[in-house]
């Protein structure tokens, strides 16, 4: 991790409870060294959710029953986000197992993977007991009241409705799977509602658990540590240890949000002012300043936790900031493969930067300020298109033709055919506009116009160029061949796009003249979707009635 040889900024005596410990390296590294082994994950992934709905999918297909192809993939997504629920989902998989498939192989598996899910969960459950001890054992003792407990917490809330809906989604689909004339459709729409409700039911317990830990937070005296804090560019906070003054070791991360984020009467200029020294550190991907803190809580993997933090600027009373998320601790493992991330995402940026600034600058040495200029979709746009309803012909072929395929995936296609109409209309018609005011930007209803002043550095990464302001962003993708290009003397149109558009950003001489009238932009692109759209279905129809 980056040694940070500033000092912490400091916390006022005030914001300190008496007789607060510090909670210093060789304290940390114990409660660190409580933690589960490397190999067994504390965080759920994107990837582990993908194999895990993947597997769901593909089970029905082998004829397994419904609950039991939801149930067996779900446990992987309980094991890695809510530990707490496989001592009842591991017990309940074998009993739906035993009652659909009794005196089979699938029993057998289905032992295993519970045993298996089961003792990994313990182990998780267990560490957790040990931090939560060594934690209180380095407060010693020492109990303070959170400040503002008063305030009604949000936590849970959003987790709790939406987890409610989707579980209501999926208990109607398992509901209605009867209705379904194919018996492969009527077992595909079960297993679907299985899994939508298991998933849906993940999210209330995780809201429900959420407000209850944040509840008893506020409920009594809580112990009371003395840490330093760091926000990372993707807002969580990082957590190390009192006397860790360079940061080279984070003890845990945990997304917070300020307790008076939501109060009336917030100056405005001031929320513009930290909303772009924000935006600023997150383009820059460089973490906030290291800070003196206090943690309120015991904390512990899955645990709530408040935090009281010295600001930033010091005419700032001190930051109240209330935990939106789980205690997550930090494994070594998992902090050499983020330096390895952080140093690969360094290293990328720094090119595409050093690309954009050379584009840049000789596109300033031949710019002149002109009433209005254009950009627009070209060739390699179009090459995109093409292969999207390339794309779509062969899934056209592939699922509308096989009598195989289950209605269920001819739906799921169908609706992903009508997204995709509105990413080729993007591809084909986008146009960007800049007049003397800014940009104009065409959209799927009306253009989008953003101000010189809001308008952030172009990022230009991989296939894509995104253009970005401070409530919002704009993004198309298109294949590139930088050896091709650097070969034949080729600049990509995207590279020409990203620096002229800077070149206008920083420099207001070379900026258009005159205002733009609305013929000079782009229409707004739901025609040319809607007609993709109708293309599509009318392509699905077609093939389905001939074929």
């Amino acid at each position: 991790m980056s040694a940070d040889t500033c000092e912490p900024l400091r916390l006022p005596a005030s914001a300190i409870p008496g007789d607060c410990r510090a909670w210093e390296s060789g304290q940390a590294g114990a409660w660190t060294d409580a933690l589960p082994p490397w190999w067994l994950p504390l965080r759920a992934r994107a990837l582990v959710v993908l194999v895990a709905l993947l597997g769901a999918l593909l089970l029905p297909l082998g004829g397994q029953p419904a609950v039991v192809s939801a149930l067996l993939p779900l446990q992987l997504v309980w094991l890695t986000g809510r530990p707490e629920a496989v001592r009842f989902t591991a017990p309940a998989l074998v009993v739906a197992v035993a009652v659909e498939r009794p005196d089979t192989v699938l029993t057998a598996v289905a032992l295993v993977v519970a045993v298996g899910v089961l003792v990994l969960a313990e182990l998780r459950l267990r560490a957790r007991v040990r931090q939560r001890g060594l934690a209180v054992e380095a407060a010693g003792g020492v109990t303070v009241a959170a400040p503002d407990r008063d305030r009604r917490p949000a936590r849970g809330a959003f987790l709790i409705g939406f987890g409610a809906v989707v579980t209501a989604v999926g208990a109607a689909l398992v509901a209605t799977h009867g209705l379904w004339s194919d018996v492969e459709d009527r077992r595909d729409s079960a297993s679907v509602g299985w899994l939508v409700a298991g998933l849906g039911l993940t999210l209330l317990l995780s809201g429900l658990l959420g407000r209850r830990r944040a509840l008893a937070l506020r409920a009594a005296p809580v112990p009371v540590l003395r840490v330093l804090v760091r926000q990372r560019a993707d807002l969580d906070m990082e957590v190390f240890a009192a006397d860790d003054v360079t940061a080279l070791r984070p003890l845990l991360t945990v997304p917070v949000t300020n307790a008076h984020d939501d109060e009336d009467g917030a100056d405005d200029e001031e929320e513009e002012r930290e909303l772009n020294e924000l935006l600023d550190a997150l383009e820059d991907g460089r973490p906030g300043p290291l800070r003196e803190a206090v943690l309120y809580g015991v904390p512990c993997d899955g645990a709530e936790v408040l935090l009281v933090s010295a600001p930033t600027d010091p005419r700032d009373p001190p930051s109240v900031e209330w935990s939106t998320g789980p205690v997550q601790p930090l494994v070594s493992a998992s902090l050499a493969r983020r330096a390895a991330r952080e140093k690969r995402d360094v290293a990328r940026t720094a090119r595409e930067e050093a690309r954009i600034a050379a584009a840049a600058r000789a596109a300033a040495a031949v710019m002149a300020a002109v009433p209005v200029r254009s950009w627009r979709a070209g060739a390699v746009d179009r090459l995109v298109g093409a292969l999207m309803v390339l794309a779509a012909v062969c899934v056209i072929w592939a699922t509308y033709t096989d009598s195989a395929a289950g209605r269920w995936q001819q739906i799921l296609m169908f609706v992903l055919g009508l997204f995709g109409a509105g990413r080729c209309a993007r591809h084909l018609a986008w146009r960007i506009t800049a007049d003397r005011t800014g940009l104009w930007i065409n959209g799927f209803r009306k253009d989008t116009h953003v101000l010189w002043d809001d308008l952030r550095p172009v990022r230009r990464e991989a296939f894509q160029v995104e253009l970005r302001w401070n409530d919002g962003s704009w993004e198309v993708g298109a294949p590139r061949w930088d050896r091709l290009q650097r070969r034949y003397g080729l600049t990509h149109p995207y590279d020409t796009l990203a620096a002229e558009v800077t070149v206008l950003r920083d420099d207001p001489a070379l900026r258009p003249t005159a205002d733009s009238d609305p013929a000079e932009r782009a229409r707004p692109l739901w025609p040319l979707t809607a007609l993709l759209a109708a293309a599509w279905t009318a392509a699905v129809v077609c093939t389905l009635v001939w074929f």
